[in-house]
């Protein structure tokens, strides 16, 4: 015996597009269960196939923010350029002005330090 649906059916369906359904979906009893409970907190109260098909709208609107790097991972590269640095400045200058040269070249230009999605904006 199947389980009634909670979530209210309607006597007109989608209107057709014209296009045959190519997604099949699927999804655990959890993920059910938050899909009907969002459908039963909308004005219309839509189907489950019209909630899953509204959700799906939604999420793709959402912009991802950009992955930061692990303290780890950014520790590491700095060692990285650093050593990469060091091989191109001259031995000869001395150590103040190789230090600032180097600073110079892993901040970047500055017209591209705004851009940059691996640094956190400046206050």
């Amino acid at each position: 015996m199947k389980k009634a649906r909670t979530v209210k059916q309607k006597v007109m369906g989608r209107p057709r597009t014209g296009i045959t359904p190519l997604i099949g979906f699927r999804a655990d009893t959890a993920t059910r269960a938050a899909i009907i409970k969002w459908a039963e907190n909308q004005p219309d109260e839509p189907t489950l196939s019209e909630a899953i098909r509204r959700l799906v709208e939604i999420g793709l609107t959402v912009k991802a923010k950009a992955k930061q790097p692990s303290a780890l991972g950014a520790n590491r590269a700095k060692q990285l350029a650093t050593k990469a640095v060091e091989k191109m400045i001259d031995s000869s200058v001395p150590s103040e002005e190789r230090a600032q040269r180097r600073r110079q070249l892993t901040k970047g230009p500055s017209e591209f330090r705004e851009d940059r999605v691996d640094q956190p904006k400046a206050k």
